[in-house]
């Protein structure tokens, strides 16, 4: 009897020596992609450093063995291998091989989040699909939502990312999409009129200015939809009458030409959409802007294999277990390649449209991301949320989580 628990003994012991590691796969073999993305956050949360194994298996990570992150994966039904520490050392050993493009990258810490949403001043039912929020809440990394108030108190040192999406920064209220209600306008016109501006617009070009100088003071700024694509518009048209009849008099009819493309993040040598008639669209920044919402063609676009070793941002961003992406449409549906800069990266395009760029601004970056939802349906009802829980494994989505994480890879300040 002795010789038999001793002998368990030794089992037991010889297993907890060996589970050095808990490598979490991110390839094909994941069963929930988007929570894995959450529990990598909340080790970093918690001070735990993760190695995030760029384009081993997808772009796996990787962490010292404890049973409460073994439970953790668990609990979040995360596909997770314990290995020993001669096979993670094996795992660096490879990637490190200077003919492999991979390379592992140590994140340090967690990025403090914010989502701009109306939501945080009226119903905004819209803005309740926004991709970002149901990723976040779905993945389970906390966020706060601030919005033109926070902003124009000051707010935006307090985090280190910031996001936009279905926002109109030009003042139009989402021009003729109807999207948001009165409320919704009257919530705008009210943080104005506080801050001491007569017009929407005008407030909205100090909220944009001011996120551009976050940015340049070392900031991470994402954005999708029409938070891109007018973010780049009211920036170019600083001291320009762009909005029609909204605000009660017509736009500068020399609008266009005085436009101050320096200005902007991403975009260049686009024509603005003035007339009413135009509809909800903003810019012919806005690629496919006819087929809006609706359509039932089935196209993808791809994302660049960059190098691991020597593009590491990039890489970083398009980490993936897809390289061809469902493509989704939204107000801005992608970004007509004509108007983006020469000096942006693009990081995935399609044959008619570039759809997820980067690129930098002083100490800081920005990614900007065509479309509303990844899993939106096509022709399907907007005002509706996605269930992510019918989508833990979307490529679409990891693109977002890429970025949420990419802040990490900074390291950590050290204390004084």
């Amino acid at each position: 009897m002795v010789t038999k628990l001793l002998s368990i003994l030794l089992v037991f012991l010889s297993t907890a020596c060996l589970a050095n590691a808990i490598l979490i796969p991110m390839d094909q073999t994941q069963t929930n992609h988007l929570k894995a993305y959450g529990l990598a956050y909340v080790l970093l949360k918690d001070e735990v450093d993760v190695d995030w194994l760029l384009n081993y298996r997808g772009g796996s990570f990787m962490v010292r063995y404890t049973k409460a992150i073994e439970s953790e994966c668990k609990l979040r039904a995360i596909s997770f291998e314990i290995i020993s520490d001669a096979s993670s050392q094996l795992i660096v050993s490879k990637i490190a091989d200077p003919d492999v493009n991979m390379e592992v990258i140590k994140l340090h810490t967690a990025a403090k989040i914010a989502v701009y949403s109306p939501v945080k001043i009226s119903p905004s039912e819209f803005e309740n699909t926004d991709a970002v929020l149901l990723v976040l809440k779905y993945a389970e990394i906390p966020f706060e939502i601030i919005y033109d108030e926070e902003i124009l108190k000051g707010d935006l040192p307090k985090y280190d990312w910031v996001h936009l999406h279905h926002e109109d920064f030009t003042g139009q209220f989402g021009r003729n999409l109807r999207r948001m209600s009165e409320n919704d306008v009257k919530a705008q016109e009210a943080i104005a009129s506080r801050y001491g501006y007569n017009k929407v617009s005008k407030m909205k070009l100090a909220v944009a200015k001011a996120i551009k100088e976050f940015c340049a003071g070392g900031g991470f700024l994402f954005a999708m939809c029409s938070g891109a694509e007018t973010f780049d518009i009211a920036l170019s048209a600083e001291g320009i009458d762009i909005v029609d009849d909204i605000d009660g008099d017509g736009h500068d009819p020399d609008a266009q030409s005085r436009l101050d493309f320096s200005k902007t993040f991403a975009f260049q040598n686009f024509k603005l959409h003035l007339d009413d008639d135009q509809g909800s669209s903003f810019s012919d920044i806005n690629a496919t802007g006819g087929r809006s919402w609706y359509s039932e063609n089935e196209d993808y676009f791809s994302l660049f294999d960059f190098s691991a070793k020597w593009d590491v941002i990039p890489a970083m961003l398009v980490q993936n277990h897809e390289h061809l992406i469902r493509e989704f449409f939204g107000q801005t549906n992608a970004f007509t390649k004509n108007t983006v800069k020469p000096n942006v990266l693009v990081m995935g395009t399609s044959s008619t449209s570039d759809r997820y760029i980067y690129g930098e601004l002083g100490r800081g970056q920005w990614t900007f991301y065509g479309g509303h939802d990844p899993e939106g349906r096509r022709g399907g009802n907007r005002r509706m949320a996605t269930d992510l829980h019918l989508y833990p494994n979307s490529p679409g989505y990891r693109l977002i989580l890429n970025n949420v994480l990419f802040p990490s890879a900074k390291k950590k300040k050290r204390k004084t």
